[in-house]
């Protein structure tokens, strides 16, 4: 079974920016600045992951855009499934004397942790392509059915 984090992060203006006058703006500069480097719109462990129970296995779908299979790295341990990634991106403006105009540099990096019991860790199975990650879970043979209680 699966245990989740809630996912707390939210952007965009809450109910008490209508009070600024300039929340707007400071979110159209946020968006404007960080369009280049969409992992700088990312925070800690903020990326979209999707999980069904398919009976005898679990799919966890994790959407990583931009990310190269290379940058991505997926561990299971200790009963924890790990989801790491990291990107580095530079841009570099010049002028025709090739004197910079603008340099930047950004590195980002994000994980999620899922706590996953009665899995058969030696056939998981990871797909990346197109920006999305596809984990198959196989459940463990022999993990006793739950059963529901009624409460009196």
């Amino acid at each position: 079974m699966f245990g989740l984090v809630p996912f707390a992060g939210r952007r965009g203006l809450s109910r008490n920016d209508n009070a600024n006058p300039f929340a707007l703006f400071d979110a159209m500069r946020d968006s404007f600045f960080h369009d280049g480097f969409p992992a700088a719109n990312w925070g800690a462990g903020s990326f979209k992951v999707d999980v069904k129970d398919a009976d005898d296995h679990y799919e966890l779908t994790a959407d990583l855009p931009g990310m190269a299979k290379e940058d991505i790295n997926l561990n299971y341990e200790n009963g924890y499934l790990t989801i790491a990634a990291t990107r580095s991106e530079s841009k570099d403006e010049k002028d025709d004397a090739g004197n910079y105009i603008r340099r930047e540099r950004h590195t980002g990096e994000v994980s999620r942790s899922f706590y996953i019991d009665g899995i058969d860790d030696a056939n998981i199975h990871a797909e990346f392509k197109d920006g999305v990650l596809q984990v198959n879970l196989p459940k463990a043979a022999g993990d006793a059915p739950r059963k529901q209680i009624e409460i009196n």
